[in-house]
């Protein structure tokens, strides 16, 4: 089940291949771990490195240590964090599309929020902030670029709603957004392409209206969704084909 590493960064390599397994269904809830000293020699790595991996499975919800008994594996779904997100995104180099309407509607929902607050509570600087991520979205056309400056813009959303629960959601959500851009470039740009409602929500935020913030927020958080669901439409019927 396992393979020897050769890497470095040993105690992450450990960690991804666990993990992948775990999330993969491979290794089920319930199941135990091989011993430290097995897991050594089945991975051509130190105890030490299997260790701490061990202790990232634990710390990511992915297994469970108790004294005296073997580590055991737990099910992820009611006891990881959003920040597995990335790990389950991207399976096998192709987006999983029920993660990826899941990110979808997440963010639709945390990003009017985060919009509505921001209108609320932003600052002076935070404001001064927002409007120089909005102009960086008109001085590109390409759709990669344009993805960066609307993460970017984003994020100064986020500091300006002064959230810091939001923030680390959305610090999850960024994460597994990102290695997708590039595969989402094309798509995404009915989205991040629209200066025209960064700059609408920029007023709405300046101007402290959270109704018409909310409003605009999820109008162009609904572009993008619209556009990827219909790309992981035509994916779906082309593999059903």
């Amino acid at each position: 089940m396992f393979e020897p590493i050769t890497r470095t960064t040993a105690s992450a390599a450990v960690f991804d291949q666990i993990s992948t397994r775990v999330l993969a269904g491979d290794l089920a809830a319930g199941d135990a771990l091989p011993s430290e000293r097995n897991l050594a020699e089945a991975f051509g790595v130190s105890r030490p490195a299997v260790r701490e991996a061990i202790q990232k499975l634990t710390q990511a919800g992915l297994v469970e240590v108790r004294q005296g008994e073997p580590t055991s594996v737990r099910d992820y779904v009611r006891s990881g964090g959003p920040e597995l997100l990335p790990h389950l995104l991207i399976r096998g180099g192709v987006p999983d599309p029920a993660v990826v309407r899941s990110v979808l509607e997440a963010r639709r929902m945390i990003g009017v929020q985060v919009a509505g607050l921001a209108a609320a509570r932003a600052s002076d600087d935070a404001l001064r902030l927002l409007g120089t991520a909005a102009e960086r979205l008109t001085a590109s056309e390409d759709p990669v670029e344009l993805q960066i400056a609307a993460l970017a813009y984003w994020e100064h959303l986020v500091d300006a709603a002064d959230s810091i629960a939001f923030r680390l959601i959305f610090n999850s959500l960024r994460s597994a957004y990102e290695p997708a851009m590039a595969a989402l470039a094309s798509v995404m740009v009915a989205e991040v392409g629209r200066a025209d409602l960064y700059a609408e929500l920029t007023h709405a935020v300046t101007a402290h209206d959270t109704t018409a913030a909310e409003t605009v927020a999820a109008t162009l958080l609904d572009l993008g969704t619209a556009a990827v669901t219909a790309a992981l439409d035509l994916f779906d019927s082309q593999e059903d084909t």
